[in-house]
């Protein structure tokens, strides 16, 4: 089993016991095939928000973390895992950051630094590993650190944090950052005006999936138009809406 958490707040890394607020969380049953596919359906139909930009008529969808090394980190969990633990393998993502987890350990004598080094392949389960290796799924064996610090170099984000200790073996990818320039700002508060003019009571949700960027990014440019007058919420958060002050 797979357990998937979406956290409302930023949490110690070392707190490896999720717990609420959560905005959702599921559970993943199935073979451990069915197990990854199904649940990088979710991270990516769910559980992440695309940015959305546009090259001449084409949409193009950008993650906040690059995918194929996602999928890397996945099938390295589901691979490595011990599963005489019966602990579930569990994924908590946070507006910035992606925290895989299982209860697998290093080999005997390995440190998280030789990881990154041209080593040897050693599974965990050398029997799941050549299952995934015969379904297509991972390369060759050795190869999974490689493969994930070489998609975050291309997709321009640091290569993820490893921490393994007595209870297993946590991977944090740390999502690209937004763009925050003044005239970036500037179009994305546009943006939410024009928005708030045809709907007055579109929400903060509505506004970052139709504007293409995070919540976070919505409440920062309205505590910024509300700061200069430019509009004024009448009402609660539900059932009231936006008023244009000024234009």
């Amino acid at each position: 089993m797979m357990e998937i958490y979406r956290n409302l707040q930023q949490r110690s890394i070392v707190d490896l016991t999720p717990s609420p607020p959560f905005l959702y969380q599921d559970e993943v049953h199935g073979s451990l095939f069915e197990q990854a596919d199904k649940t990088l359906d979710l991270l990516l139909t769910k559980y992440l928000r695309a940015y959305i930009s546009y090259e001449g008529i084409n949409r193009v969808e950008k993650y906040p973390f690059p995918k194929e090394a996602l999928r890397e980190a996945l099938l390295n969990t589901i691979v490595h895992k011990d599963y005489s633990s019966g602990v579930p393998i569990q994924i908590s993502v946070y507006e910035n950051k992606i925290i895989f987890w299982n209860s697998g350990q290093l080999p005997e004598n390995w440190t998280v630094g030789r990881l990154f080094e041209k080593h040897a392949s050693m599974p965990y389960n050398p029997l799941i590993a050549n299952a995934f290796f015969r379904a297509g799924l991972i390369e060759a064996w050795g190869r999974g650190i490689y493969k994930i610090t070489s998609e975050c170099e291309t997709f321009g984000v640091a290569p993820p944090k490893f921490n393994c200790d007595f209870s297993g073996l946590m991977v944090e990818f740390g999502a690209k950052g937004e763009e925050v320039s003044g005239k970036t700002s500037g179009k994305t508060s546009g943006k939410i005006l024009e928005l708030m003019k045809s709907n007055r009571g579109i929400t903060i949700p509505e506004l970052a999936l139709e504007i293409g960027v995070t919540e976070r990014s919505i409440e920062r440019n309205i505590q910024n138009l509300q700061k200069e007058g430019v509009i004024q919420r009448i009402g609660p958060a539900k059932g009231g809406y936006w008023k244009i002050i000024k234009e």
